[in-house]
């Protein structure tokens, strides 16, 4: 954690990734981030992955170093109380509540002229969606997966609720900018609908398919345009290499001891494979059995002392198990994490920011709070309410 927020509330009411990973940055970077839940735990309080104790390792790895207040939201003034703490503040608020409703901007606005609300919807018109079934929509499924199959093929990955959540910062950011120049409030409509379509826009995706008249085929483990794929070594061990730039092209042919193959390849083509990242990629049918055979006569240490030294970009593949160990750089010897103990009970490493900031001193992350745990200190400290008051919101069931 960094402490370039310092000073900062967001107030955040939301579920799910894409919410609250957005202000998981704003935590992350120092600003104080006050989560509301409903009495018990919203709808996302106890999604799988689980814990020993059956605790969600899902909540608690989205949510370190929050604030946490537990309302009734079925009350009116548990409602009324959410509202009061979404204009608090900064009013900096994040949620994916209905347009509509006790939360919608309107009457947010009401309360505070200034208020910015980041709103996180599925579908720009108010169609509820996740990110699953965005990603169906926009055609990937069909991309990807081996190319004598026609099945769509699921990601585990949720990208475009990852992209919402990161752009969602971004945006907050730049609104609460313009609002220490102008004065203004305003609600920033978020949809992760919008997050995949321009993404696919920005890579060229789009474009291909419309030019082209046609989508692009699926050619399994390929890298699309340029070359890369997983391949087999001796004993069995599977590496990605990747060679786009001519010097990665060069580095990985003399690592494999195949230039003069792949010298003969280019003039039979008559092509030069070395300058040209898309004939890589047309011509992968020759080329692939020529790597396959390289990189399968060799055991796996060999290659990868051969990789080192020719400077090629490759890694082997783990299962998440085994990258604990055999991946330090991930996790044991990264300094992004460190091991904290957990509401759940368990303790493993936790990230702070991911951002590497060499000239500021980088904080241990916080752990995730129990749902609830600082209703008082909030509504004292945040709302300053007296303890009379705190006391009669207990009483009549509306905090807990």
């Amino acid at each position: 954690m960094y402490e370039f927020l310092k000073g900062m509330t967001v107030v955040e009411g939301s579920a799910f990734v894409a919410g609250p990973s957005c202000a998981l940055h704003f935590a992350q970077m120092g600003a104080k981030v006050i989560r509301f839940d409903q009495i018990g735990g919203g709808p996302d309080a106890r999604r799988w992955p689980l814990g020993p104790e059956n605790e969600s390792l899902y909540w608690e790895g989205l949510n370190k170093g929050k604030q946490s207040i537990a309302i009734d939201f079925k009350n009116p003034a548990g409602r009324e109380l959410a509202q009061q703490l979404a204009t608090g503040g900064n009013g900096l608020f994040v949620t994916n509540f209905p347009v509509d409703g006790f939360l919608s901007h309107e009457n947010l606005s009401a309360l505070r002229a200034d208020q910015i609300t980041l709103r996180v919807m599925g579908w720009a018109d108010g169609t509820p969606a996740v990110d699953y079934t965005v990603n169906a929509a926009t055609g990937i499924p069909y991309m990807t997966g081996p190319a004598d199959d026609d099945r769509p093929v699921n990601h585990v990955l949720p990208a475009w609720d990852l992209l919402t959540g990161a752009y969602g910062a971004f945006a907050l950011l730049a609104a609460d900018r313009d609002r220490a120049e102008s004065g203004r409030g305003r609600e920033i409509r978020l949809a992760l609908s919008d997050i995949a379509a321009a993404s696919l826009a920005n890579m060229g995706f789009l474009a291909e398919t419309m030019l082209g008249e046609k989508d692009r085929a699926r050619s399994g483990n390929n890298l699309y345009g340029a070359f890369g794929r997983d391949f087999v070594a001796k004993g069995g061990e599977r590496f990605m290499i990747v060679a786009i730039t001519p010097r990665q092209w060069s580095g990985m042919l003399s690592g494999l001891e195949i230039t003069e193959d792949i010298a003969a390849l280019e003039a039979e083509l008559a092509i030069d494979l070395s300058k040209n990242e898309g004939a890589r990629y047309t011509h992968r049918n020759r080329l692939d059995p020529l790597i396959e055979k390289a990189v399968g006569s060799f055991e796996a240490a060999e290659l990868e002392t051969r990789f080192e030294k020719a400077g090629v970009t490759w890694s082997r593949y783990h299962s998440l198990h085994e990258s604990l160990t055999d991946e330090p750089r991930l996790y044991a010897d990264n300094p992004v994490f460190s091991t904290i103990a957990h509401p759940g009970g368990a303790t493993y490493p936790a990230p702070g920011a991911a951002a590497r900031i060499p000239q500021d001193e980088r904080h241990q992350p916080e752990p995730a709070p129990r749902i609830g745990e600082h209703t008082d200190e909030v509504l004292a400290e945040f709302l300053r309410l007296d303890s009379g008051e705190i006391a009669r919101l207990h009483d009549r069931g509306v905090v807990e």
